[in-house]
């Protein structure tokens, strides 16, 4: 089993002010900060990433906030949604804590199961959903948000497409999802490699516009696999299939290929090695800021570059 796509690994981002989508984050939806480090190519940026305790993956959502870039647009060629597992009953909860600040939201059903969806501070588009199956993952708690109502993880991300069929081929043929539910223009497509984190939406419109990807917008879906073995086996098969996929790169805490999928997605294929505790004790992950090797030398002056979090 450990050779196939084992659901999502990470979800990336894009916001537009490092303190308010640190506060949103950890102090109203209450994920823990797994790690705080800097984007790899603009070292004057953060790179954010919020999940459970461990940072495990399917739980990871990490941003890039650049400082007051403009607002993106969701449309075709882009993931356009995230969705959250929470237990059930959960929702009554999150309806609550959301009107104590303000934030609006919307009750629905998405193939029979309830929702809420919501917008974060730069409008990226959140789903909350108390699946009909359980999801034991284990959760990050805070002193307002208990283990009977923290996000459990990725439930499922909407990819919305002028055309779902080229799409649908990579996701069956490549990445070893087959088609689980059809309700009118939402496909929904799952493996069964894993349990969590396991599904991905493809809302197909014809007439939607091309998104542009800035803040409020997501920039890549990362899939999962166990190790950089696996991970250069897809390589190997993404690009027999006539794709352009990036060599392996190192991302400090996994390794990662690249590729634009027809519809215009970019895609990302990561592993679980070496994980997030590689450079910091459990205990004691996003306390600190961890900078990639070839910038350590920089780091006073990277420092006082970043934006201040305090």
């Amino acid at each position: 089993m450990e050779n196939k796509i084992l659901g999502l690994h990470h979800i990336t981002a894009i916001a537009g002010n490092a303190k308010r989508n640190l506060d949103f984050y950890t102090r109203i939806l209450g994920q823990r900060l797994v790690k705080k480090t800097v984007n790899f190519d603009d070292p004057k940026t953060y790179h954010f990433y919020f999940g459970n305790e461990g940072g495990e993956p399917g739980t990871l959502l990490t941003f890039f906030p650049w400082e007051g870039i403009n607002p993106g647009r969701n449309g075709a060629g882009m993931a356009t949604h995230i969705a959250y597992s929470v237990p059930q009953g959960a929702l009554e909860f999150w309806k609550n804590r959301l009107k104590t600040f303000n934030i609006d939201y919307k009750e629905g059903e998405i193939l029979g199961e309830k929702m809420i969806s919501f917008q974060d501070p730069d409008g990226l588009e959140l789903e909350f959903v108390e699946p009909k199956k359980p999801d034991n993952r284990k959760v990050w708690t805070t002193e307002e948000i208990s283990s009977d109502f923290a996000t459990k993880g990725f439930y499922t991300t909407t990819l919305t497409l002028n055309n779902a069929d080229a799409t649908s081929k990579v996701l069956i043929d490549l990445l070893g999802y087959q088609l689980q539910q059809e309700d009118g223009n939402r496909y929904r497509f799952a493996t069964d490699a894993i349990e969590t984190a396991n599904l991905i939406d493809i809302l197909e419109d014809p007439s939607a516009g091309r998104g542009i990807n800035s803040a409020g917008t997501n920039h890549h879906i990362a899939f999962r696999v166990k190790n950089d073995d696996i991970l250069m086996e897809f390589r190997e098969k993404i690009l027999s299939a006539g794709l352009n996929i990036t060599p392996k790169i190192d991302r400090d805490y996994f390794y990662s290929l690249y590729f634009r999928e027809p519809g215009g997605v970019l895609f990302e294929i990561a592993t679980d090695n070496p994980g997030f505790t590689v450079d910091e004790p459990l205990e004691e992950l996003g306390n600190s800021l961890k900078l990639p090797k070839q910038y350590e030398p920089a780091r006073t002056q990277i420092e006082s570059l970043l934006p201040d979090l305090n």
